[in-house]
Parts: structure tokens; sequence; C-alpha cells
């Protein structure tokens, strides 16, 4: 899951960008409209966190013009104005959900999860695939009915692999789901991941389909 980050406050956003890396979210952090605009223009994001007091160019108006230009990416608006007439005309144009400052880091997580979701076409938040089944809220793996602790972006990895399952998903469709830009990336860090999560769940697990990327096995 990767998330664009749209807040002014360089303190919040520092915390913002802890706390979602934390939960094994990749997330890109801009601090004004116009950057946010471009980032979403730019594609490959699940969801946004966008403040509305933003310097440059107005949340409202990002919402406005990403939506008048057909952009369908949820949107989930993060802001202190108290005014009700605000919240109404960010969700009228287009704003999927509304968190007032102050917030709770956990019940913005669980409002992501639930927009991705929606996204998805998901009933539930868990994810099953044979005797596999991950749970984002928890951040847990069972195999095999054994709990399977892993390291953030491996969990990112196999999420994001068991979201599409029996699609092939290429290198770089696989590593914007578990990199940031700020991050640096190895250029063998997918295959390190790949190798790694081989190697705790099962070696046929994950499958290599050559000069293209990586898919999920048929269960058995």
């Amino acid at each position: 899951m990767r998330i664009l980050l749209v807040e002014d406050d360089a303190s919040l956003g520092e915390g913002l960008q802890t706390a979602l890396r934390r939960a094994a979210i990749a997330v890109d952090w801009v601090q004004d409209g116009v950057a946010a605009l471009t980032a979403i223009r730019d594609g490959g994001f699940d969801a946004v966190v966008l403040d509305l007091g933003l310097p440059r160019m107005d949340g409202v108006q990002v919402i406005r013009t990403a939506r008048q230009e057909g952009r369908r990416v949820p949107i989930l608006v993060l802001t202190a104005r108290d005014r009700v007439g605000d919240r109404i005309e960010a969700l009228d144009l287009g704003a999927d959900d509304f968190l007032g400052k102050p917030f709770d880091p956990n019940e913005l997580l669980a409002r992501l999860r639930a927009l991705h979701r929606r996204a998805q076409g998901q009933a539930q938040s868990t994810l099953s695939h044979g005797a596999l089944r991950l749970d984002p809220a928890t951040l847990s793996v069972h195999w095999q009915g054994r709990i399977i602790d892993l390291p953030r972006r491996e969990f990112a990895l196999l999420r994001a692999l068991m979201e599409q399952p029996g699609r092939i998903l290429t290198r770089d469709a696989l590593q914007q789901a578990i990199y940031g830009w700020d991050e640096d990336v190895a250029s063998n860090s997918l295959e390190v991941h790949v190798h790694h999560l081989r190697k705790r769940l099962d070696a046929d697990l994950i499958r290599t389909v050559r000069g293209v990327g990586y898919t999920l096995s048929v269960p058995a």
C-alpha cells in the first residue's frame, strides 16, 4: 500500500510519515498543493491524505482539479478547519473521508485501510491465499497455522502480491508498494525480500516470471 501524504506542518508530517511506515505502508510526503496535484497526476498511489490549508494551492482546489481530470484515487481529508461547510464542500467535490485534527493515528490507519479495502472491492481486511493469511490491521501473518513475524517491507511485499492473486506484478510496481521516494533502494533489494519470504514461508509460494516480475503460485 502506497500513500501520498500532503501536509505543510513539518512536525506533523514527520510524525505521520513515521507512523505510516511503521504500519508497513510506503509513503511519499509533499508540503504544498501544487506538488500534491503533480504527484496525483503521476499516479501510483492507493490513497491520498490531504490537508486543506496548504500553500500555493488550497486542498479544496486540489480535490476539485483532481476529480475534474478524472483522477479516482481515494482522498482522505485531514484538517483543523472546524467549519461544517468546509467538510461538506470537500466531500461534495469528491473527497472520500474526513478526519479532523487532533486525531488518533490509529484511527487514521483504520480509515486508510477501509478506503483501500473499498477501492479493492474487498469485504474484509484480512487477505487469504490457501494456507496463508495476512491481517493489515494487526500486521500479522499466519502460515499453515503458525504466526510468522515479518519485517515491514517483507510484509508490504507479501500484501501487494496477496491483494492481486494470479496477477503478475512488475518489479517497478512492487518497489512502489514498499519504498517511498526518499528511501534508498539497492538494485537487488526486491530479490532479497522475495528470497527471505520464500525462506520464511515456502520456496514455491512466490513464482518468478523472468523479465516481468512475480506472482503468487496457485494454492494446492
